[in-house]
């Protein structure tokens, strides 16, 4: 019987939604992606959309779904949506939309007016949490609204991040799960409930408990496919919506790095490493585990917020030429991009590039640097030091979070655009020096979204046995002893000490530079 069963799965990301199907050994049926419309910024630094973008891209890719595969769509049993993170909606009191979204990698912040209440200060100063407390409360949306937007933040009842719109469009059902609600709103991990109205870190988005949305538990059933989203999407309304997770925390399921001595790796717009534990445990003071698809456990996380996205920013200012041959050529920039990673040995001859092109929550005054030019360094040299430098910087995330859970890793899986490619897989097994290894599919959120839902349905009884028959490894990159040694005298070196020296010079370059960018 299983043999027959199909899941609709959506994965809700940036600059599109991919619509799948996967059968219950983890096979992908079909795909259909959805770009959205180019997103005008306002402002530079700005990036915000209206939310029904990410609802009818959902319609509209299951529909053509429908349309190549009408013949199966009767085996589907149910639906699962993963979606980006900490990108709230805003709705009024009737459920309106007040204003549009602003996305995860927006950068606007509440300006220096922003102050915590004194008594939070105070405490916060006293425990070491009050820059880091300041920070957080800047980047919040809320904050920003409040100070930028008073009038709309009057009209906003309803604070909710896009998963939640999508569960009350497509369900008329407005709750969400823990392993959703990542991002900056007054949220307890570990006991997975809202703070109070007298927790000092409440006050630091000022969001009331009653403009989020109610929480049920993760891996349950949301609600059933409304009439409305029916008629749009040939979706059933006899099909239930499960609850997952975040892209991340669906990528890790998908990869099967909730296992004891595995990691995982997303070599996403924002990259970043987890660690899966049935412990709470913060990467740093302040920062938060997040809970994970599988419920009773966590992610220990730290994110490089301008991971990937990078080879975007490379590819728009230097490479216009490799840009026009792979138009020429019908494939993409970055495949030809990535052919020029082996003709330029590890270590780049010396140049080290540190991948802060966006602010990092534990150190926002930090910026990019790459150091060690000669006239020798080429296009190509600077390709690959981006590469090696968003790797050494998982790789210290990966020696913090050792430390933090004290789990003895064994293997790391890969996930995301850049874990498409063999010598950028090769470049980080030896940065690390553990073997990395890819499944049988680059939809792994997608894919962990599917896992969640057939345990879900009772398809499987555990994520245990759901993973052992959907998650395949398929390829596998040994570490080059030789280089991994190289890295690791470069790391430990050079690379680990580039920042504490140039942290007071990252502070002074606003005063100077009169600049909202640099802000």
């Amino acid at each position: 019987m299983k043999d027959n069963i199909l899941l609709l799965t959506f994965d809700v990301g940036s600059q599109s939604t991919r619509g799948l199907i996967f059968d219950t050994k983890g096979n992908l049926i079909d795909i259909e992606k959805v770009e959205y419309p180019p997103i005008k910024s306002k402002k530079v630094g700005y990036w915000e959309v209206h939310p029904d973008v990410f609802y009818n891209s959902i319609c509209q890719a299951s529909s053509i779904l429908y349309e190549r595969n009408q013949e199966k769509w009767d085996q589907i049993i149910g639906v699962s949506i993963t979606t980006l993170r900490d990108t709230p909606v805003f709705l009024d009191k009737d459920y309106n939309v007040v204003r549009d979204t602003i996305l995860w990698a927006d950068q606007r912040q509440a300006s220096n007016k922003f102050k915590l209440p004194f008594w939070v200060s105070t405490l916060m100063w006293i425990v070491g949490l009050y820059p880091t407390g300041l920070a957080q409360g800047k980047q919040s949306r809320s904050n920003w609204l409040i100070e930028y937007e008073p009038e709309n933040w009057k009209k906003i009842e309803h604070y909710w991040f896009v998963s939640t719109y999508l569960n009350y469009k497509i369900t008329n059902n407005g709750v969400d799960t823990p392993s959703y609600m990542i991002g900056h709103i007054p949220i307890d991990f570990r006991k997975q409930k809202y703070y109070s109205k007298f927790n000092m870190k409440n006050h630091v988005f000022n969001i009331k408990k009653d403009q989020l949305p109610p929480l049920v538990k993760t891996g349950s059933i949301i609600g059933y496919i409304n009439k409305e989203t029916a008629l749009k999407s040939k979706m059933k309304e006899s099909w239930p919506l499960v609850s997952s997770g975040s892209d991340k925390g669906c990528e890790t399921v998908g990869t099967g790095a909730c296992q004891s001595g595995y990691a995982s790796i997303s070599f996403g717009t924002a990259s970043s490493i987890q660690f899966t534990s049935k412990k709470f445990v913060e990467p740093y003071m302040f920062l938060p585990s997040y809970p994970s698809v599988i419920p009773n456990l966590f992610n220990t996380e730290i994110q490089i917020y301008r991971g990937y996205w990078m080879i975007n920013w490379f590819k728009r200012q230097f490479a216009q030429r490799e840009s026009r041959r792979a138009y020429i050529l019908d494939t993409s920039a970055e495949k030809i991009l990535n052919q020029s990673l082996t003709t330029v040995p590890p270590g780049c001859h010396g140049l080290i590039l540190h991948p802060f092109w966006g602010p990092m929550l534990r150190n926002p005054e930090a910026k990019g640097s790459i150091i060690g030019f000669t006239d020798y360094h080429t296009k190509a040299h600077v390709y690959r030091a981006i590469i090696e430098g968003i790797g050494f910087e998982l790789y210290h995330a990966f020696l913090r979070l050792k430390r933090r859970t004290k789990q003895k890793i064994h293997t790391i899986t890969v996930s995301g655009g850049g874990s498409q490619d063999d010598t950028i897989c090769q470049i980080n097994a030896d940065i690390f020096g553990i073997p990395i290894k890819k499944i049988q599919t680059f939809e792994t959120s997608g894919l962990g979204a599917a896992i969640a839902a057939t345990v879900a349905l009772n398809v499987y009884d555990s994520y245990e046995e759901a993973t052992k028959n959907m998650v395949h490894y398929t390829k596998e990159y040994i570490p080059n002893i030789k280089n991994h040694q190289l890295y690791n005298d470069l790391y430990n070196r050079i690379y680990k000490k580039v920042y504490p020296r140039l942290k007071k010079l990252y502070k002074v370059m606003p005063k100077i530079i009169d600049s909202d960018v640099l802000e």
